[in-house]
């Protein structure tokens, strides 16, 4: 079941970005980490820059355009050896394909085309769990721990989670 989601938060940490995506109808929060040229290019389409070459995120766009395609939505779909996979789902006449993609990409083309982005249910069940924070406390906890929190960190707690038997038994069928 795929859930619909939206940006939460993108911050740099270190010599990388983590970007938080929410789950629309639900509490539950996705911790992404990709580079610093995907964080910048989600950035700034985010806050609505325009320059007067296009960037390679919005040349995959005009060549899509050109080839009479358009981008649907955005599926976050699995969590593989702690990496996340992701499609994006082109339409063009009445043919409907997905093509692989790492999911800094795929937000980058969805924030800049205004698309949709989903999240895999199998996706948000893998990863340790984390809620959409409440109160201004809650929120200054969260943005804390997520300058500190490193990819290691958060897949050392999934591995836990796997070792605890908790999702033990859905491994293979991921």
């Amino acid at each position: 079941m795929l859930r619909e989601a939206r940006i939460y938060s993108l911050a740099q940490v270190g010599g990388q970005c983590v970007l938080v995506l929410e789950e629309i109808d639900g509490p539950r929060l996705l911790p992404i980490w990709i580079g610093l040229y995907e964080g910048g290019s989600i950035g700034m389409a985010l806050a609505g820059q325009k320059f007067p070459r296009p960037l390679t995120h919005d040349l995959f766009l005009l060549v899509m355009e050109k080839l009479g395609a358009n981008v649907n939505k955005i599926v976050i779909t699995e969590l593989r050896d702690s990496t996340f996979f992701a499609e994006i789902h082109l339409q063009q006449d009445k043919k409907e394909f997905a093509l692989d993609a790492r999911p800094s990409d795929s937000v980058a083309l969805a924030v800049r085309h205004h698309c949709p982005v989903y999240v895999n249910e199998e996706v948000f069940e893998a990863c340790p769990e984390l809620l959409k924070p409440i109160s201004e406390d809650e929120v200054d906890q969260f943005k804390k721990k997520l300058k500190t929190m490193t990819p290691e960190d958060f897949f050392r707690d999934l591995k836990k989670k796997d070792e605890g038997g908790e999702k033990g038994e859905d491994k293979d069928k991921k």
